[in-house]
């Protein structure tokens, strides 16, 4: 992956001088609390997602990271509380609403089509194409340039493709067209190293093109790395909220919140 790929305009939605109107937060829950069935996830989460910034969501195995994200999309309904994006509340929005505001989701499972081609599953995701030759051309170099097998494997059919080439589809199609907001769910989980430290510049890449991104990630490393803002999860609530370099600086309050060292 090159570690000079540019983003064409409208690659992100950098923030600038001029728009001091927009809230320094993108993205805000408050008092959020979801039921699934007979069971009660989320206690009252409260998260702020600062605009232009990548924000890690740590926290141990069950502690409702993937239900926060679920519940964000619309996927899961938030039985309390309230989900604001950009100023606009979204809380009873239904997900395609949500997605229709630029915010793009990529699941644990990535959710690829796997009978399709890569070419394919990413005309899906292009919703002002009806074919692959109206797709954004100076867009595709830029993720080529981030995801060089997204261009390798272009005619091959997804389901062929490796763990890591499948993620890098994955984020690939989310980013066909400019968003505001990327919520990914552990990108790097059961790749190899040399494809996260990939997958690691490629988001890097992403960060400085303006769009900011809520991220849920297990690999310690990954997040010291790429973190700006983070917030920490235990048993349905946000426990701990602040900058990245402050966590990771505190191998007290680190094993504390994450039982384990940054």
């Amino acid at each position: 992956m090159s570690s000079t790929a540019r983003p064409p305009e409208g690659a992100g939605t950098e923030v600038r001088s001029t728009e001091v109107s927009k809230p320094c937060n993108l993205l805000t829950l408050s008092g959020v609390h979801t039921h699934i069935g007979a069971y009660h996830i989320l206690h009252g989460v409260d998260l702020a997602v600062p605009r232009g910034q990548l924000t890690m969501l740590l926290g141990r195995n069950g502690a409702g990271k993937t239900t926060t994200l679920r519940t964000i999309m619309g996927l899961w309904g938030a039985s309390r509380g309230r989900i604001v994006f950009n100023g606009q509340d979204i809380t009873r929005l239904a997900t395609p609403q949500i997605a229709g505001l630029n915010i793009a989701y990529v699941p644990e499972n990535m959710g690829i089509f796997s009978d399709l081609t890569v070419r394919e599953n990413m005309l899906l995701a292009a919703r002002a194409a009806k074919r692959a030759e109206q797709m954004d051309g100076k867009r595709l170099q830029w993720i080529y340039q981030l995801f060089p097998a997204v261009e390798k494997f272009w005619n091959h059919p997804a389901g062929k493709l490796s763990g890591g080439q499948k993620q890098m589809l994955a984020v690939a199609r989310a980013i066909v067209e400019p968003r505001e907001l990327l919520i990914i769910d552990e990108p790097s989980k059961g790749l190899a190293p040399a494809i996260i430290n990939n997958m690691i510049d490629a988001f890097d890449q992403l960060k400085k093109s303006g769009v900011t991104i809520l991220l849920v990630e297990q690999n310690i490393h990954f997040a010291k790395r790429l973190g700006d803002a983070v917030a920490v999860m235990d048993n349905g609530r946000v426990v701990h909220s602040g900058r990245m370099a402050d966590l990771a600086a505190d191998e007290a309050l680190q094993q504390s919140l994450l039982g384990l060292a940054l």
